[in-house]
C-alpha cells in the first residue's frame, strides 16, 4: 500500500481520533503494567464510591504516596513509571517524536530532558509539569501525522515513538526555513549535529515519502538532498 493512499490515511486518522478519546476522562484504565496502572479520575471516584467521600479518599491516596497525580484528572499508581510511557495519555493523539526520538534512535548526541511529542489540531504548543518529567507537544499537519510511527508495548503500558526518519522531518517542520542545500547541510549536520553515519543509514525512500507530507521549503531541501545521496549511492 502507497503512503499517500487516501483510504488509509482517512482511516489511520480516524483510528487517531479514537486514540484522542481514549485518552480522555471518559476512560477507565489507560494502562496496566503488573500491578501498576494509570487511571483516571473518573474510575477512581467509581472504584471508591463505597467511601463517604471518595473524592478526598483520592486525595488521601495521593498524599500517603498510594497514588501520584500526572495531571489534572490522570494517576499514576506506581512514581518510578519511566515518563515515555505516559506521554501519549496526558496529551493525546501524541506520539513521541522530535529531539526525544532523535536521540533515542542515535541521530543526535545529547541526552533529551523532556519528552517531546507531535500532535495535530491543536492550534497551538503544549507543555505540562508533573512528577515524572516535562512532557512537550506541538503540531505537525495532519496529513503527516499518522505515518513513520512505530506502536510499542513496554511493561503492559502501549506508547507510540517516531521512526528516525519521521521524527527529523517533525523536527525540520517547526524549524525555519532554509535557503538553500548548504544553510539544510548546516542546519541539520551543525546545528542539529546529527550524526552523518546515522543520517546515510536511514531508509532514504521511506524519508522522501515522508518529507512530501509537509509541503514545506525544508523539506523539499530534504528530498533534494536525499535525491542526492542516492544519486551519489547509483554512481558508485
Amino acid at each position: 500500500m502507497q503512503l499517500w493512499e487516501k483510504d488509509y490515511y482517512k482511516s489511520t486518522i480516524k483510528t487517531a481520533r479514537i486514540f484522542c478519546l481514549i485518552f480522555s476522562n471518559n476512560c477507565s484504565i489507560i494502562a496496566i503494567g503488573g500491578e501498576n496502572m494509570l487511571k483516571t479520575h473518573l474510575v477512581l471516584m467509581d472504584e471508591l464510591k463505597n467511601y463517604a467521600s471518595p473524592a478526598k479518599k483520592i486525595e488521601r491516596m495521593v498524599k500517603s504516596g498510594a497514588l501520584t497525580r500526572v495531571v489534572r484528572g490522570l494517576y499514576e499508581t506506581d512514581p518510578h513509571t519511566p515518563g515515555h510511557l505516559l506521554a501519549a495519555s496526558i496529551y493525546g493523539p501524541s506520539y513521541l517524536s522530535f529531539e526525544y526520538a532523535l536521540a533515542h534512535h542515535g541521530l543526535i548526541p545529547e541526552a533529551v530532558h523532556q519528552y517531546t511529542s507531535a500532535s495535530f489540531d491543536k492550534k497551538r504548543a503544549k507543555q505540562y509539569e508533573t512528577p515524572f518529567g516535562v512532557f512537550s507537544y506541538r503540531d505537525i499537519p495532519e496529513e503527516a501525522f499518522p505515518y513513520g510511527v512505530q506502536p510499542l508495548i513496554e511493561n503492559g503500558y502501549s506508547y507510540r515513538l517516531a521512526t528516525p526518519e519521521k521524527a527529523l522531518c517533525d523536527e525540520l517542520y517547526k524549524l525555519s526555513p532554509c535557503a538553500n542545500l548548504a544553510e539544510l547541510e548546516q542546519l541539520l549536520f551543525e546545528n542539529l549535529r546529527i550524526d552523518r553515519q546515522a543520517f546515510l543509514g536511514l531508509d532514504f525512500t521511506e524519508m522522501e515519502q515522508l518529507a512530501s507530507l509537509y509541503h514545506t521549503k525544508n523539506h523539499k531541501l530534504l528530498r533534494s538532498r536525499i535525491r542526492k545521496e542516492i544519486r551519489h549511492a547509483t554512481d558508485t
